[in-house]
């Protein structure tokens, strides 16, 4: 009976040997695992982070561009009554007979609308007759249309507008037809 006993003990511990092998490699199995997936999420939050790096950079640059593009724009916004001024000089000097004056007025004022076409100020062109555009002009005034084709359309120009680049710093303002 004690030979029983023996062996049943034997065959007790050896599946007690057998499940601890089991348990020890599911254990492994498991920390491996754990760790593959630990890893997978460090990549996963480098690899985000990393694009949003990209994205930041790409960001601030475009916004580099842009403001060295309108960085002029309160200089140019400061010198559009000047071309004004000198665009009611021109009218009311061709009025009269002093054809030397009207020279040099138009010499000055050709110098200084090419200087500033070159930093990239442009009139925004605007005729009678044109179809009214909120997004492009500043309606000051709707007076009855002279015939039903000016109905909602420019009727008269009261002040140019201009634009920097693609941006308009100033709305042209019109007179529109009712």
């Amino acid at each position: 009976m004690s030979k029983d006993i023996d062996k049943n003990e034997e065959a007790v511990d050896q599946s007690t040997d057998t499940n601890a092998t089991e348990v020890n490699e599911t254990e492994t199995l498991s920390i491996e695992e754990k760790l593959t997936e630990e890893l997978n999420q460090e990549k996963d939050k480098f690899l985000r982070l990393f694009a949003e790096f990209e994205n930041y950079k790409r960001r601030t640059s475009k916004e580099r561009v842009e403001l060295f593009k309108t960085a002029s724009e309160d200089v140019m916004l400061s010198l559009l009554p000047v071309l004004d001024d000198f665009d009611r000089a021109y009218i009311e000097i061709s009025k009269t007979k002093e054809k030397e004056l009207l020279k040099g007025v138009e010499l000055i004022s050709k110098k200084l609308k090419t200087t500033l076409e070159k930093q990239g100020l442009s009139p925004v062109e605007v005729r009678s007759g044109d179809d009214f555009n909120a997004d492009l002009h500043q309606a000051i005034t709707q007076v009855a249309a002279p015939n039903d084709k000016l109905k909602g359309k420019v009727i008269d120009v009261l002040e140019k507008g201009y634009k920097l680049g693609d941006k308009i710093i100033r709305f042209p303002k019109v007179v529109t037809g009712q």
